[in-house]
């Protein structure tokens, strides 16, 4: 995630330093544990996928609907609760969706039925994007002038972390434990990064000109629109095939089921280096980021069809490149979205996880439908390349435009 000036701009100089030298590193860290449960509850159900079907009787194809619910609740709720919550106190704001969090994952966890597990996983993905978004505000807030970089970073470290070491834990506990303890394990991680937001960051007052409908006004952005539409659908192939990833290291790679929690780790130490790739990237053009992302994730994906049925180390070393480019393209993303809404930088910022899931919910479910048609499991990686080369396409000839100036209002 790249942060703008626009997120960070301080009421006064005071305010920027108002969680004082001290503070500011904790406070961080703070939204670094959310980025942590964020990314271990999103991950971690890709990696028990055979253990949930099997659990609540359905099949691996049916079970993909959890993620997908997920991946709609962010969609809905990134905008949705950053735009109605526009006027709300930052820190108040996290506070509520942090718990709210909690308890939709600890629901999860008691789920009597497919159906429940369901409409659980939904109620999780609502926080998820709206979190991101405001906590790149409030840590902006709190770093002050000149270390905006590294308070994005921080927060966004959780994330990465969550896929080497929060999702590979979690996904041996659901093996052999069940894969109720680890959404067990996700609620209760909630509740201690909500005592950390309540111990160590500060009150942050909305903008003074902040609104609803000033808000709402940065969706009337044509170029806003082309690029989310965009990465929801080239973060679709992606998807396709993490989130059948299970199954696809043990029936078509041939790899233990005990190995699904290394390959799991190692992909979340590619997507740490892509977001270091990503950053420099973006940083020194957007638009350039955003291409060798999507191109790079295309030859990935090709990558992981053609060799993921009999050539293990290719397989796995296809995989760890996913998650670098993957990040890559998530970064200039973000990037992207954010420069286009300079007057609504937390909606931009929130946009960005709508789109992605976007690309979550249309993976997990175009992944499915090849898989219950018989093609095999490697045909998510074929159409997942696919769904990214369309993506590409609608950058290369629509998603062009100048990037709009910050209001004076």
């Amino acid at each position: 995630m790249v942060q703008t000036a626009s997120e960070a701009r301080p009421a006064s100089p005071s305010a920027a330093g108002g969680a004082g030298r001290r503070g500011i590193q904790p406070a961080l860290i703070a939204l670094a544990l959310g980025g942590f449960s964020i990314g271990t509850t999103e991950f971690t159900t890709m990696g028990l996928l055979p253990e949930i079907a099997a659990s609540v009787g359905v099949s691996i194809p049916t079970a993909g609907h959890i993620i997908t619910a997920y991946a709609l609740g962010v969609v809905i709720g990134a905008p949705l609760l950053t735009t109605l919550a526009a006027r709300a106190d930052r820190r108040t704001l996290l506070l509520w969706l942090m718990g709210a969090f909690a308890v939709a994952n600890t629901l999860a966890a008691v789920a009597p039925s497919a159906g429940w597990l369901v409409f659980a996983r939904f109620l999780a993905g609502l926080p998820h994007g709206a979190f991101f978004g405001v906590g790149a505000v409030l840590g902006a807030h709190v770093a002050g002038p000149g270390r905006r970089g590294r308070a994005v970073a921080t927060m966004m470290a959780g994330l990465t972390i969550s896929n080497i070491v929060g999702v590979p834990a979690s996904t041996w506990l659901g093996q052999q434990f069940g894969w109720r303890l680890a959404f067990i394990v996700v609620g209760l991680l909630g509740l201690i990064t909500l005592a950390a937001l309540i111990r160590w960051t500060p009150s942050v007052p909305a903008g003074s000109g902040t609104t609803v409908r000033s808000e709402l006004g940065a969706l009337r952005n044509r170029g806003l629109w082309i690029a989310a539409g965009a990465g929801g659908i080239g973060f679709g192939g992606m998807f396709a095939v993490y989130s059948y990833i299970s199954p696809l290291l043990t029936e078509a790679t041939g790899l233990q089921i005990g190995t699904v929690p290394l390959v799991l780790a190692l992909f979340g130490v590619g997507m740490t280096i892509g977001t270091l790739l990503g950053g420099r990237l973006a940083d020194r053009s957007v638009p350039r980021a955003m291409h060798i992302g999507f191109g790079s994730t295309i030859l990935s994906l090709v990558a992981i069809g053609l060799f993921g049925g009999a050539h293990p180390v290719a397989a796995v070393s296809a995989i760890v490149a996913l998650g670098i480019t993957s990040q890559i393209l998530g970064i200039g993303l973000q990037s992207r979205l954010i420069d286009l809404s300079p007057d609504a930088p937390s909606l931009g910022a929130a946009l960005c996880h709508s789109a992605l899931n976007v690309g979550n919910a249309a993976g997990a479910w175009v992944g499915g439908l090849v898989l219950a048609a018989g093609f095999g499991h490697l045909a998510p990686a074929w159409v997942g390349a696919a769904l990214t080369a369309a993506g590409l396409l609608v950058v290369a000839t629509v998603g062009r435009g100048p990037t709009p100036a910050p209001s004076r209002a």
